[in-house]
């Protein structure tokens, strides 16, 4: 679970950083000179592949998670009583955890 939390702020920083990156182009579009063009173009296409990692990266995350919704569904169809029994120990369990804060 923590792994997912990394990903989520590694997608959220990536995003942040396609922004800022995205400004700084935007800046210095003005620019002249061979140098910087090179140094844009670069920019440019390093946003892009970026952006198109970041795509993959959500898309297989939403995959997953459409695998995970779907074998707990096949389950609790496959296993209705184990799944009450299941659900009711994790609710005693979180109603004992909340009483004692």
């Amino acid at each position: 679970m923590s792994s997912d939390v990394t990903t989520e702020q590694l997608v959220e920083d990536l995003k942040v950083v396609m922004r800022d990156a995205e400004a700084l182009l935007k800046a210095t579009s003005a620019q002249t000179g061979e140098k910087i063009q090179e140094v844009r173009a670069r920019a440019e296409e390093s946003l892009r592949q970026a952006k198109e990692r970041l795509t993959a990266v959500e898309e297989e995350a939403l995959r997953r998670a459409r695998e995970l919704a779907d074998a707990t569904e096949e389950y609790v169809r496959d296993n209705p009583w184990q799944s009450i029994g299941i659900a009711a120990g994790i609710g005693l369990v979180l109603g004992v955890l909340i009483s004692r804060r």
